[in-house]
């Protein structure tokens, strides 16, 4: 997977410049668009980073009302306008996909280092395509989801993966597997075998920190999973976390950030060593009966 373009994070960062800019022109956002082409709904999306300015237009008449008048500014804002409205690497893939499954796609490729926590499962990225298989499988006829939702969602989340493993500047992931997930059996002994083999040489990876939540200790442990994205420097840190609905939550909002930032402390500070993991996983592989 590509670093770069990174539209939603440029979609993010052009609508806090804006809402910047508009609060120091001591402007509402109603104020802020009286007269012109956009109107409150759309500004208060752009500003969040949900919605994109279609037209450089729209972004030149907002500038004006703000006062902007430097033209390196404007055009500096003009280019990061057509970042935002560029097409992300999923999108061919996107009417597939789960509500909210868009716009963490794109925060989880703009950011530099990832959090990740599951109870049941052991989390996406760490994945093998066989495990994720299985895993699609086991609630196939219960979310009634189709052949070609599950081979779609399969792709995206191998290529997700890349993330891990590429050249130029690899996402750092941290992650804190629950000993029970690791000891529920998805699909076959192999592919549970083959699954620790994984995560062994993952954690060989200078990008990449895994341990273990140890079962049968007191202590806190998440009740849903725990996703915590670092995005690039002044872009806020996001989270996300999927739903009971079977919808994709994320949010930068300071209060949820910092709660599940507490969330996976708590849990990491719990959990073995990383130094332990590929021992605890060599165990864990030897006890796999068929």
């Amino acid at each position: 997977m590509a670093a770069k373009p990174q539209p939603t994070a440029r979609r993010i960062g052009l609508g806090h410049e804006l809402r910047q800019l508009r609060k120091a022109a001591g402007l509402t956002i109603a104020q802020a668009v009286e007269g012109l082409s956009v109107d409150e709904s759309t500004l208060q999306r752009v500003e969040t980073g949900w919605k994109s300015l279609r037209q450089a237009g729209y972004l030149r008449e907002l500038l004006e009302r703000y006062g902007i008048t430097d033209d390196a500014q404007v055009d500096r804002l003009v280019a990061l306008q057509r970042e935002a409205s560029s097409r992300e690497w999923w999108a061919d893939g996107s009417t597939n996909m789960l509500s909210g499954m868009p716009r963490f796609l794109g925060i989880e490729a703009a950011a530099r280092e990832i959090r990740a926590f599951h109870p049941t499962v052991i989390p996406g990225l760490l994945q093998t395509r066989d495990y994720a298989q299985a895993v699609h499988e086991l609630h196939k006829h219960i979310d009634e989801t189709t052949s070609e939702f599950v081979d779609q969602s399969m792709q995206l989340r191998m290529k997700r993966k890349e993330a891990l493993t590429r050249k130029d500047d690899p996402v750092k992931l941290w992650a804190v597997l629950n000993e029970p997930a690791l000891r529920y059996p998805v699909g076959t002994a192999d592919v549970m075998r083959e699954q620790y083999g994984e995560l062994t040489q993952l954690a060989e990876l200078e990008n990449v920190t895994i341990q273990i939540l140890p079962a049968g200790e007191r202590g806190y442990v998440a009740f849903h999973d725990v996703n915590i994205m670092v995005l690039e420097d002044g872009l806020p840190m996001t989270i996300q976390s999927d739903t009971a609905m079977r919808t994709v939550a994320v949010t930068d909002k300071p209060r949820e950030v910092g709660r599940f930032s507490r969330m996976f402390e708590a849990m990491s500070s719990n959990a073995f060593p990383p130094r332990d993991t590929p021992k605890i996983l060599h165990q864990l592989s030897r006890e796999i009966t068929e």
